[in-house]
């Protein structure tokens, strides 16, 4: 299954072990290197600098050959820890960093000057050309069937797109949760493929196993938009109480996000707020149940090792 990413990034099999906020670790990334895949945390999954470089040597001292891992950054303004972060990851060294909300330029100077490359997610070509333009190594194609924030056009549409408009290649996320789905983006032209919520159901997820349990029994039918996390649009699966607090957000936040000087702080206060309850419902049994997840976990059925989930994905 030799693809650009495979070239890219010296792995086996053309996927991305996707990050998840609260959900990845060291021990799924590791599986996944193992498994011949490439694995990615998010940088805001560790509280501290310190915590985020023990994550790095513990990765570079479990990769084997035919494996590869990187970090996500967030960055734009929202996240006070990026330039930090951005400074460590490009001391310590990973394979390659995933930006997201925000202009990647400041990553792609520096991770270039470190030897890191630099994948930035996109939701339509006017951002893809962007940074394209500003010397990204591959455009990540968020599609509307992608978990947590997606973007609006479907991966067929997405991916030709930006595959007739791109050099860099594309790397397609979401709506992939087994080899058929692997296969179909691939054909549209596809170097490789991000896939997130399926993990979430792995042995190595330190989340509740209530969490994991419900990637096994709702299906894509349950999954469902609320802007009550981040303030922007985020998929999660509809559990009695997203039903019961609603999806949309409140008509004070609706009023104060008319005004453009206290737009900014709203998101801020708003996204604090959904972060807290994610993050309770994903490390605590809570009626609070907000589990992010996209439609892909349709196709799981067990929870399964990160390994098994790999060659579900690939055989």
């Amino acid at each position: 299954m030799e693809t650009q990413l495979t070239k890219l990034l010296h792995i086996k099999y053309p996927i991305i072990q996707a990050p998840m906020f609260l959900v990845s670790n060291v021990a799924m990334v590791t599986e996944a290197m193992k498994a011949g895949i490439a694995g990615c945390i998010p940088a805001l999954n560790y509280r501290t600098l310190d915590d985020l470089k023990t994550a790095i040597h513990q990765l570079k001292a479990n990769k084997v050959e035919g494996g590869s891992f990187g970090f996500n950054l967030i960055v734009n303004k929202s996240n006070l820890k990026y330039k930090e972060q951005l400074r460590v990851l490009c001391e310590e060294g990973c394979d390659f960093i995933i930006t997201s909300l925000g202009s990647p330029e400041e990553t792609i100077n520096q991770a270039h000057k470190a030897g890191i490359k630099v994948f930035c997610d996109v939701t339509d070509l006017h951002f893809a050309k962007k940074v394209e333009q500003l010397g990204a190594d591959a455009a990540i194609a968020v599609n509307n069937e992608a978990g947590g924030h997606r973007g609006n056009l479907s991966p067929e549409e997405l991916i030709k797109l930006l595959k007739s408009n791109l050099t860099i290649p594309v790397i397609s996320a979401g709506g992939v949760g087994c080899k058929a789905d692997l296969d179909k983006m691939l054909s549209y032209g596809a170097e490789g493929v991000s896939v997130g919520s399926p993990f979430i159901a792995s042995v190595e997820a330190q989340v509740t196993e209530e969490y994991k349990q419900a990637c096994v029994d709702y299906g894509a039918e349950d999954i469902i938009m609320t802007e009550r996390i981040s303030g922007t649009p985020c998929t999660v699966i509809n559990t009695p109480y997203v039903q019961k607090v609603g999806t949309k957000q409140t008509w004070i936040e609706r009023v104060l996000n008319k005004n453009k000087k206290l737009k900014k702080w709203v998101k801020m206060i708003r996204f604090g707020i959904g972060m807290r309850a994610t993050e309770k419902a994903a490390k605590e049994v809570t009626y609070k149940t907000v589990w992010v997840a996209g439609p892909s976990i349709e196709h799981t059925k067990a929870i399964l090792p990160v390994k098994d989930i790999v060659a579900n994905l690939v055989s």
